[in-house]
């Protein structure tokens, strides 16, 4: 099992843990509630176990999949299609990232096409293969001077500032720094 299925994995563990049910009894809750839309049902759920968005948001969709037999890419899947071929040399990168970025507490990982978005209440940050043979963090966060390896980026863009990663010692105290603070800023 990759990283990021781990992190999933160990996401519905504690959920179990901190509302006291099984996967299967609150799989079951969510798909017998009248409620249709998903942001409904993250609500009812944020609502009536006191979960977190992240945590609720989660949940929701594996009930879904669960109730419609979806046949989706697990996250794990989808990190190995987007680090395959010419973009293989940086997923031990990627890997420490997400090792290091599991510390910080409980998230959401989306994976997308091309990378995967973090997400508290909202999204903090992403990562995926950048140019020249780079991983590129996304950081959305406020009040922090852009740097020559923080890069500002302008307004409009998916995040405020980037990252590029070359060696996996690039992930460092430095860069996790931003990463809790853009963590503590979504939620």
């Amino acid at each position: 099992m990759n990283i990021v299925d781990k992190a999933i994995e160990t996401q519905l563990k504690n959920i179990e843990q901190k509302t006291g049910k099984s996967l299967a009894e609150l799989t079951k809750i969510i798909n017998s509630s009248k409620l249709t839309k998903f942001g409904q049902l993250r609500d009812m759920v944020k609502e009536k176990f006191a979960l977190g968005h992240g945590d609720a948001n989660t949940l929701v969709h594996v009930a879904k999949k669960a109730a419609d037999g979806s046949a989706d890419k697990s996250a794990g899947e989808t990190v190995s299609d987007i680090y395959a071929g010419k973009n293989e040399a940086v997923r031990p990168i990627h890997d420490s990232f997400m090792s290091k970025i599991q510390k910080l507490g409980s998230f959401e990982i989306a994976p997308k096409k091309t990378y995967l978005s973090l997400r508290r209440k909202k999204q903090f940050a992403m990562i995926g293969p950048g140019s020249k043979g780079r991983v590129e963090v996304g950081l959305n966060m406020k009040g922090i001077p852009g740097t020559q390896r923080l890069e500002e980026l302008p307004p409009g863009r998916m995040c405020q500032y980037r990252v590029f990663l070359s060696d996996t010692s690039d992930v460092d105290d430095e860069l996790m720094g931003w990463i809790r603070k853009a963590f503590d800023s979504a939620g």
